[in-house]
């Protein structure tokens, strides 16, 4: 009985957690796409790009294009990708730059009703119905045939997620053999071989710039023991300065007269969001190491 009201208590707790990330995002969505387009994640530069004054859209699909380079995912006919999962899809702009690039089937899953419907719009707009759908789910819980998909793309979806190990054997139990699984996202740093945890002022700098977003944040070398785990093979890097340069792109945009206005229509002065932007952040402790954008690319064993 003790099992049975612990069990029922975490999994109200859950869709609990869940319900307040949807509801966050159902507000966040439509400022970024407001501020930067349907791609509401990171964007990638390099030494060659433009960075004063860029379009931060098009930093955003660079990001994708690195990410697939580095995952060596093949554009060969007979090799490229044909089922495609986003975990975490947004409104769906890596689901449909994905399907559109591959002419592959791409489903993109979210906890916000609201920004699967507002992908459902942008996907009829574009004419791609027939290859891109999108439902709300949970990414530990996907309502998927195991072996279903031969590319999982997962961007900066998985800081929101508690339960990695979960997520990752969820991640595995979808992905067909031979799959690729690529992973972007924040990490806290790696801990050394004398150290069982962070010290206490980098938790508590933790707290402070995930609280507002739920973020559960682990380091590189845990997410590689997870999917060491599952027998992926790994290959991953350390990505901080090809995205500095997009945040403080943003932060301009932001705080423009555009990126004002938006918050107010969206969020209402009273959410005082971009306090939040001004405060230090989650995108500027990179700089004395304790977080790090990271990639990793998984390959399942045949």
């Amino acid at each position: 009985m003790e099992g049975e009201k612990m069990d029922t208590e975490g999994k109200v707790e859950t869709e609990k957690m869940n319900k307040a990330i949807a509801m966050a995002y159902d507000v966040q969505s439509k400022i970024l796409e407001d501020i930067t387009g349907d791609h509401l994640h990171t964007g990638f530069y390099d030494s060659s790009s433009v960075i004063p004054g860029s379009d931060v859209n098009s930093a955003q699909t660079r990001m994708i294009e690195a990410a697939l380079r580095f995952a060596s995912v093949s554009e060969d006919p007979s090799k490229k990708p044909r089922n495609i999962l986003d975990v975490g899809c947004g409104i769906g702009g890596s689901t449909r730059y994905l399907a559109s690039k591959y002419g592959a089937q791409a489903k993109g899953i979210t906890l916000s009703p609201v920004e699967a419907e507002r992908a459902r719009v942008l996907t009829a707009a574009q004419g791609l119905e027939s290859q891109v759908s999108f439902e709300v789910a949970d990414a530990l819980n996907q309502p998927f045939a195991d072996g279903s998909f031969d590319l999982i793309w997962c961007i900066e979806c998985e800081n929101h997620i508690s339960d990695k190990t979960k997520f990752v054997h969820e991640l595995n139990r979808v992905a067909a053999p031979g799959a690729t699984i690529i992973l972007l996202t924040w990490c806290h740093r790696d801990l050394s071989p004398l150290e069982n945890d962070l010290h206490p002022d980098e938790k508590k700098l933790l707290t402070q710039t995930g609280s507002r977003s739920r973020v559960k944040w682990i380091s590189t070398a845990d997410y590689i023991n997870l999917f060491q785990s599952c027998s992926f093979q790994i290959k991953y890097a350390d990505w901080s300065p090809h995205v500095a340069p997009y945040y403080a792109e943003l932060r301009k945009i932001t705080l423009s007269w555009k990126g004002i206005m938006s918050y107010v229509r969206h969020a209402g002065w009273r959410q005082m969001s971009i306090k939040f932007l001004m405060m230090p952040s989650v995108f500027d402790t990179f700089k004395n190491g304790l977080l790090k954008y990271c990639i990793l690319t998984c390959q399942k064993p045949q």
